[in-house]
C-alpha cells in the first residue's frame, strides 16, 4: 500500500479563487498552443516549405504527446520529491519551453551571428525553426503532463467536472487573448523593444506569460508527498519499468476508460486540423477571394495572414470563453448521481425544475461531435472570409466540450480506481478564512495538521488519483495517434492538391515554384475528412452509455 504525507490544498478563500489558482497555468500553456498554431504554420510556409513538408513538421506535436506524456506522467506519479510530482515537473518544463520559443522567434537573428552566408543560413534557419518547433512541443507536452494530473490529484471526485470546466475556461482566456495579441499590430503598438516582427514578439509574450502562469500555480498549490509507493509485481525493475508500467496498464484498461480513450481518438482526427490548419486556411480564403490586390503584396504577409486568423478566432474565443462558464451550469456533471450540490434556498425551486430538463454530459460530447461535423462537412464550400469564420466559429462550443469532457469522465474514474467511493476524504475545508485543508480523522491523518514532526503517513486510501499520471497519458497517447493519422493525410492531400510553395507567403520563390489556387483548398478537404471522422466520434461516444 502507498504511503502519504500531508494532504492536498490551494490557496484562496472561496472556492472559484482556488479553482482559478489550480488551473492559471492553463492560459500560459493555451496562450502558446495559440501562437504555434496561429503563426507556425504560415511562418515556416515563408521560410519556403511547401505544404506537404510543412505538415511533417506538425508530427512534432502527435509524436511529442505519444512519449513525453505517458512517461512524464508514469515518472511523477512514482516521484517521492519534497515538492510534490507534479509541481516540479510543471515549473522546469515552463522554462525549458520558454527558452524553445524565444529561440523560434529569433531564429534568423541566432543563425545569421553564427553563419554570415545569406544562403548557407536559409537552410540552417529552416532546420533550427523545425528543432526549436520540436523543443517546444516536447517541453509544453511535459507541462501538460503534469498540470492535468495536479487537477485530479488535488480535487475531490465531486469536483473533477469543476476542475475540468475551470480548465476549460482557462484555456478559452489563454487561446483569446493569444490571438486578440495576434490581431494586434504589435511592432507599432510596443515598437522594436521585443523584436522587430509580430511574430519574434508574440514569442517574448507567450514565454514569460508560460513561466508567469506556472509558477503562481506551482506557490498556490500544495501536494500531498507520496513517502512509498505500493509495490506491484508486475512491473519491471531496471531501465525499462515505465514503458512496461505504460504497456500493461493499456493492455488492462478498464471498459469505461478504453471507451472514453475511443471516443477520443475518433474525435481528434478531425480536431487535429482545424487546430492546427484552420488560421492558415483562413488567411488563404481571405487573400484568395476578398483581398485587394495591394494587401496581396503586402510586406508583412505572415504577419497579414496571422492577423485575419486572428481577428476570425477572437470570436471564436468570445464563444469558447463564455461557453465554458455557462456550459457547466446546463450540462449534468458524471457523477451527479453520487452527488447533488445543495443550491441556496431562495433558488431552490427553480434549480431542481431546470434539473430535470438537463442534459448529460455524454449527451452534449456526442452533440458537440455532430455540430463539429455538421460545420466542417462546408469548408470545401467556403469562398469568402466570412463563411470560413462561421464555420470556424460554429465549432467554439464543440471544443469546449471536446477539451472538458475527456477529463471530466477519466478523472470520475481514475479517482474510482483509487479507492475513492464519494467525496475525496483528503480534500476539505477547516473555515471559509483559512488555506488550510483537512484530512477526515479516520486511519492515520495529516502530519502538518495532527502531526506536526512527520512521524506518521496517511495509509488509508483516498482519491489520490496515484496513477492519474498514467491514465492521463494513455488518454493522450489515443489523443497523439489521430494526429500521426491526420498528418499523412494532409501530407498526401497537400502532395496531391497543392503541391508548390505558398504563393501568398513564398515570395522569394521563383513564381514557377508555386502552387496553383484554381482548385479545391487543400487544407479545407483535410478538414472535411475531419468532419467524416467526427462522425464515427459520435458512435464511439454512444457505448459509453452501455458500460
Amino acid at each position: 500500500m502507498s504511503r502519504w504525507a500531508g494532504q492536498p490544498s490551494i490557496k484562496g478563500s472561496t472556492e472559484a479563487v482556488r479553482m482559478a489558482l489550480l488551473t492559471l497555468n492553463t492560459i500560459g500553456i493555451t496562450f502558446v498552443w495559440g501562437v504555434e498554431q496561429t503563426y507556425c504554420t504560415p511562418y515556416l510556409l515563408s521560410l519556403g516549405l511547401t505544404k506537404s513538408k510543412t505538415s511533417l513538421v506538425w508530427i512534432a506535436g502527435p509524436l511529442s504527446g505519444l512519449i513525453v506524456q505517458p512517461i512524464v506522467g508514469a515518472l511523477a506519479d512514482e516521484s517521492t520529491s519534497k515538492w510534490g510530482r507534479r509541481r516540479p515537473f510543471i515549473v522546469l518544463g515552463s522554462i525549458l519551453s520558454a527558452i524553445c520559443l524565444l529561440t523560434l522567434g529569433f531564429t534568423k537573428e541566432i543563425i545569421g551571428f553564427f553563419v554570415p552566408d545569406e544562403k548557407v543560413a536559409q537552410t540552417f534557419t529552416i532546420s533550427t525553426a523545425v528543432l526549436a518547433i520540436y523543443a517546444v512541443d516536447f517541453s509544453i507536452n511535459a507541462v501538460m503532463s503534469a498540470a492535468r494530473s495536479l487537477v485530479v490529484d488535488t480535487l475531490p471526485i465531486e469536483k473533477q467536472q469543476t476542475g475540468s470546466a475551470w480548465g476549460s475556461r482557462m484555456s478559452a482566456i489563454g487561446h483569446g487573448i493569444a490571438y486578440a495579441t495576434g490581431a494586434i499590430d504589435l511592432p507599432s503598438l510596443l515598437g522594436t523593444s521585443l523584436g522587430d516582427t509580430q511574430f519574434k514578439q508574440l514569442t517574448v509574450i507567450a514565454a514569460v506569460g508560460l513561466v508567469f502562469t506556472c509558477w503562481v500555480t506551482a506557490w498556490a498549490v500544495t501536494e500531498r508527498i507520496l513517502v512509498a509507493s505500493r509495490h506491484d509485481p508486475r512491473k519491471e525493475e531496471g531501465g525499462f519499468k515505465v514503458i512496461s508500467q505504460i504497456w500493461s496498464t493499456i493492455v488492462h484498461l478498464p471498459p469505461r476508460i478504453r471507451a472514453i480513450c475511443m471516443a477520443q481518438f475518433w474525435a481528434w482526427i478531425g480536431w487535429f486540423p482545424f487546430l492546427f490548419y484552420s488560421t492558415t486556411w483562413i488567411g488563404e480564403t481571405y487573400f484568395r477571394y476578398d483581398a485587394a490586390h495591394n494587401a496581396k503584396d503586402s510586406g508583412d504577409a505572415l504577419g497579414e495572414i496571422g492577423r485575419v486568423g486572428s481577428e476570425a478566432f477572437i470570436i471564436y474565443s468570445f464563444i469558447t470563453f463564455f461557453g465554458s462558464w455557462i456550459l457547466p451550469m446546463v450540462i449534468r456533471s458524471p457523477d451527479d448521481e453520487s452527488y447533488t450540490q445543495r443550491p441556496p434556498e431562495s433558488l431552490r425551486g427553480i434549480v431542481e425544475k431546470l434539473n430535470k430538463y438537463k442534459p448529460d454530459l455524454l449527451t452534449a460530447w456526442m452533440c458537440a461531435h455532430a455540430t463539429f461535423a455538421g460545420a466542417m462537412f462546408f469548408a470545401p464550400f467556403a469562398r469568402s472570409f466570412r463563411f470560413a469564420t462561421l464555420l470556424v466559429c460554429l465549432c467554439g462550443l464543440p471544443w469546449n466540450i471536446a477539451s472538458w469532457a475527456p477529463s471530466a469522465f477519466l478523472g470520475v474514474e481514475v479517482n474510482k480506481l483509487s479507492g475513492a467511493a464519494g467525496s475525496n476524504p483528503s480534500y476539505r475545508r477547516l473555515s471559509h478564512d483559512s488555506n488550510v485543508e483537512m484530512e477526515e480523522i479516520t486511519g492515520l491523518s495529516s502530519p502538518s495538521i495532527l502531526d506536526p514532526d512527520g512521524s506518521r503517513v496517511a495509509t488509508k486510501p483516498s482519491s489520490t488519483g496515484q496513477l492519474s499520471g498514467v491514465y492521463f497519458g494513455i488518454l493522450n497517447i489515443y489523443t497523439t495517434i489521430p494526429q500521426f493519422i491526420g498528418t499523412i493525410l494532409s501530407t498526401v492531400i497537400f502532395s496531391i492538391l497543392e503541391p508548390g510553395k505558398s504563393p501568398e507567403l513564398a515570395h522569394n520563390a521563383h513564381p514557377d515554384e508555386h502552387h496553383g489556387t484554381d482548385g479545391p483548398n487543400a487544407i479545407s478537404v483535410c478538414l472535411f475528412i475531419g468532419a467524416c471522422s467526427a462522425v464515427v466520434a459520435i458512435f464511439a461516444t454512444r457505448k459509453l452509455k452501455y458500460l
